[in-house]
């Protein structure tokens, strides 16, 4: 059996499965089209994309793109326009009422195999919806088509776990391309915050879309800020003897770690928690220095990465030894890398 969807298929059953490239032409799609065509046919599949994907030329670069196959019996979530364009006869479930530039987004299934453009939701809400639909839907199979760079559909409160593709377009350099990406599941996989006192906690305060800290007694307070751009010192003069957690509800930048180390020692030892690791725009020297500073940041919601795709021929001419770059990037990590052999 193909060692992909041989591992693929003993993974612990997760509903749904996001794809997500690191840029564009790292295989993402390529990788969705190979499941498509080689899962078991006892699977039922359910098939959305972030935005659009799937079109025959890319709309950034006018370069030519695999569009995405289906087989008969896919539930498929697209936009009308995309459905009404493609030669293959579908059978309209739902009109989800979600609309979008190409029209309302529909439910579908697919009565032969072809190729279809994907445009999904664009809104997290309304893709926890969608999913929530084709489960019910009896789909054992949901897969995300992640939208470039668009890192926050593989939160864990919609997909349960998340393939990444990475490859030669992300830089000419194997090197950068290799570390980026092993920074990038370093954060993805951030260490998980476990005490349910404190999630508890924490919870409440993301509830709010706001910023606290939680006490050693479990006291909360909530800050008088939104965002922490631009609060850093606003969170230092909040921080005291007895503060054991700053939670934050939306993102932790680079700057927000560089004006906390320059301005106080107070942070050291404090943990600082988000959602999950979408919210993190750090780069791997600031983490690094932060953390070797006695800096401790953790999630509430781990994101699950179970396979890394790579791609490695860039669009623009150029391409790595696949090997090299495969044995190179499956020695830095933990997880299974593939190259499907075919490139997007």
């Amino acid at each position: 059996m193909d060692l992909f969807i041989d591992y693929f298929t003993k993974i612990e059953t997760p509903k749904v499965i996001s794809i997500i490239g690191l840029a564009k032409n790292v295989s993402k799609t390529t990788t969705l089209n190979y499941i498509i065509r080689n899962i078991n046919e006892s699977y039922v599949l359910g098939l959305t994309s972030i935005g659009r994907d799937g079109e025959k030329y890319d709309v950034i670069t006018d370069l030519p793109k695999p569009q995405i196959y289906i087989k008969y019996g896919t539930y498929v979530v697209t936009a009308r326009q995309c459905f009404e364009e493609s030669k293959i006869k579908f059978e309209v479930i739902k009109s989800t009422g979600f609309n979008t530039p190409l029209g309302e987004i529909l439910i579908l299934k697919a009565q032969a195999n072809g190729y279809i453009e994907l445009a999904g939701p664009s809104i997290n809400n309304q893709l926890k919806k969608i999913c929530t639909d084709l489960k019910n839907l009896g789909c054992d199979l949901i897969l995300l088509d992640g939208a470039f760079d668009r890192r926050s559909y593989s939160t864990p409160l919609i997909s349960d776990a998340t393939i990444i593709s990475t490859g030669a377009s992300v830089s000419r350099n194997m090197k950068e391309v290799i570390d980026l990406t092993v920074h990038t599941i370093k954060l993805l996989n951030l260490e998980q915050e476990l005490d349910k006192k404190i999630l508890k906690s924490s919870e409440k305060i993301i509830g709010k879309f706001k910023i606290g800290t939680i006490s050693k007694t479990n006291s909360i307070e909530i800050l008088k800020v939104a965002t922490a751009l631009d609060s850093a010192q606003y969170i230092i003069d909040s921080i005291d003897e007895d503060s054991n957690y700053i939670v934050i509800s939306g993102a932790i930048t680079d700057k927000f770690l560089e004006d906390l180390m320059r301005s106080t020692q107070k942070y050291k030892g404090l943990t600082f928690l988000v959602s999950d690791s979408t919210k993190l725009f750090l780069s791997e020297k600031i983490l690094e220095k932060f953390q070797k500073k006695g800096g401790i940041i953790k999630v509430l919601n781990p994101i699950k990465i179970i396979a890394v795709t790579i791609n490695p021929t860039s669009p623009n001419g150029y391409e790595f030894d696949k090997d090299v770059f495969l044995k190179s990037l499956a020695e830095e990590l933990k997880i299974p890398v593939y190259n499907l052999g075919v490139n997007d």
